[in-house]
């Protein structure tokens, strides 16, 4: 199987890239804390590298998969970053959820150099990575896709490309909007429904048969109700994407009211200490 490298082995990456390793392929990490490397390999086998450079050394694709917009320019593009390690005709795939602009500025600088790259931000959150089972949404040139896509499938139940590059972190901006203003939604219903005294339980196994039915409400909609708020994706990070939603929404003219309001929320969220808890803590912020 191909040698392949993946950079950034946070509650995503960690299960993502051993799921390389379970298919078979030759894979070698990166991770900024190298105790977190060291762990991965314990659990995975294979090989860690002390840079982004090492671990691309005469891979067909390299994987990145950090926080934010600084994060992917400097893994990327760094010294010692992944460009560096990489020989022309290989593919970047790069799964951190950053702005459409990082991807095209990406797609430039390895464009260069004979490398493809791909913008591929995933959903699915944390339970998703470890079950091989995220949604992946694609953006840069087919040829580029149809290198990647095949060594993705390792831990996506979909993955589609939407067009050129940043049509990926696009469609990622879609993905979060709706989700923004669903939990609302969600948590203001139970809320509501403990207030008036339901069996909440029973409610959310009758109303998921129908017009309310939601990946949400299947998965949160008992745990909220019950202050649970310990389930993966942060409030910490869902502000960072709602960021770059906002920021695109204001050079595109979109209209985001809702998403505005909930991001407000979130920002309470934080300020009662709950940066770390995940998105269905809107419900702290309502009466029980």
């Amino acid at each position: 199987m191909a040698k392949v490298a993946f950079i950034g082995l946070g509650v995503m990456g960690f299960p993502m890239a051993g799921h390389l390793a379970a298919k078979g392929y030759q894979v070698t990490v990166y991770n900024r804390n190298p105790a977190r490397s060291e762990a991965w390999v314990k659990q995975y086998g294979h090989a860690a590298a002390a840079t982004p450079r090492q671990a691309c050394h005469g891979a067909a694709v390299a994987f990145s998969c950090v926080g934010d917009d600084a994060d992917v320019n400097s893994v990327i593009c760094g010294d010692d970053g992944m460009l560096a390690g990489l020989e022309p005709g290989s593919c970047i795939v790069d799964h951190t959820t950053a702005s459409a602009e990082c991807a095209r500025a990406m797609q430039r600088e390895t464009a260069g150099l004979g490398i493809g790259f791909v913008d591929a931000p995933v959903s699915g959150g944390q339970a998703g990575a470890t079950n091989g089972a995220l949604t992946i949404m694609c953006g840069g040139k087919q040829t580029d896709y149809d290198k990647a896509e095949p060594v993705m499938l390792a831990y996506a139940k979909a993955c589609k490309r939407m067009g050129d590059s940043g049509a990926g972190q696009l469609a990622k901006m879609v993905n979060q909007i709706l989700i923004a203003g669903l939990v609302q939604g969600l948590a203001e219903g139970m809320s509501f429904g403990l207030k008036a005294g339901l069996p909440m339980e029973e409610v959310i196994a009758v109303i998921g048969k129908g017009a309310a039915q939601s990946w949400q409400l299947d998965n949160r909609g008992k745990t909220m109700c019950e202050g649970k708020f310990d389930f993966g994706f942060a409030v910490d990070w869902m502000r960072k994407d709602l960021r770059i939603c906002l920021d695109e929404a204001r050079r595109n003219g979109a209209q985001l009211p809702v998403t505005a309001l909930v991001d407000q929320f979130y920002a309470a969220v934080q300020t009662n200490g709950g940066g770390r808890w995940d998105t269905s803590s809107l419900m702290t912020l309502l009466p029980r």
